[in-house]
């Protein structure tokens, strides 16, 4: 156990979890070089068992023999720096959720033929920016049967330190890739996918649509929080479909709207 207590904030050692911007940890000397920061012990213990490889912990004293115990052990030769809780959030700018936070290396990037392969429901992510949205998504994703998770160029890094905690770590269980285009129809569908926008449009079809249900493999595009969808995706999808509303209201946030449409046209087995 190599713990290395804290007696400066400016201390080298402790740029991923103060000075770099998460742009900077993306891509600290290049992208294969790049990092990224989970927080929190369970999240740290899923990114661990699906195989990230761990770089340093930041850790408040009182949780080296606590929470944060069984992950120490697990990796014995990983620096562990701590010290008190109020030094760590002047270090940070922010109150560490339970106490713990991790530097890893991030993966080499998969592209979408790979993440694709043998996936009968994919989520596409055009333009979604909201780090929270994209940790939501992501975590309906896994629990909702898609099997993989495609992001537009502009979309939100599915590493973000927030949207990594949002997704209690899901982000390390689907396989995910960035799309080449914003103009993606065209690789969604070399790729062997019907595609459904989800929008409010003229000529759109409610969510429990019997042929849209009964597609066999199917890539389903939610756009960002403000907009929506580019008229390009809606006008140039197989399908545009809306979950039914009440009261007036008009429509749900895309975190939300992705938890009903994943589990409406998630794949039936025969």
């Amino acid at each position: 156990m190599r713990i290395e207590r804290i007696d400066r904030l400016d201390d080298p050692r402790l740029a991923p979890y103060a000075s770099l911007t998460e742009a900077q940890l993306r891509n600290r000397l290049s992208p294969a070089d790049g990092l990224f920061i989970a927080e929190s012990p369970k999240v740290i213990r899923v990114a661990l068992q699906a195989g990230f490889r761990p770089l340093s912990m930041l850790c408040e004293e009182r949780h080296i023999e606590g929470d944060a115990a069984d992950i120490i052990a697990r990796v014995e030769d990983m620096p562990i720096y701590t010290g008190a809780r109020e030094m760590l959030r002047e270090l940070t700018g922010y109150t560490l959720t339970r106490g713990v936070l991790c530097a890893m290396r991030r993966p080499a990037p998969l592209t979408a033929e790979e993440v694709c392969r043998g996936a009968r429901r994919v989520a596409v992510i055009d333009d979604v920016t909201d780090t929270t949205n994209i940790g939501a998504i992501f975590r309906s994703a896994a629990a909702l049967g898609i099997d993989a998770v495609l992001l537009s160029p502009t979309a939100c890094d599915p590493l973000n330190r927030r949207a990594v905690r949002v997704s209690m770590g899901t982000v390390f269980l689907l396989p995910w890739a960035y799309l080449d285009s914003t103009d993606y129809l065209p690789a969604l569908r070399s790729l062997g996918f019907k595609t459904v926008a989800m929008a409010l449009s003229d000529n759109s079809v409610a969510i429990d649509d019997a042929a849209l249900c009964a597609e066999p493999r199917l890539a389903i595009i939610l756009g960002t929080e403000g907009e929506g969808l580019p008229s390009r995706i809606i006008e140039g999808a197989d399908y545009v479909a809306r979950i039914p509303m009440s009261h007036q209201v008009d429509s749900l946030n895309v975190a939300a709207a992705s938890a009903v449409a994943f589990w409406q046209l998630r794949a039936h087995t025969n």
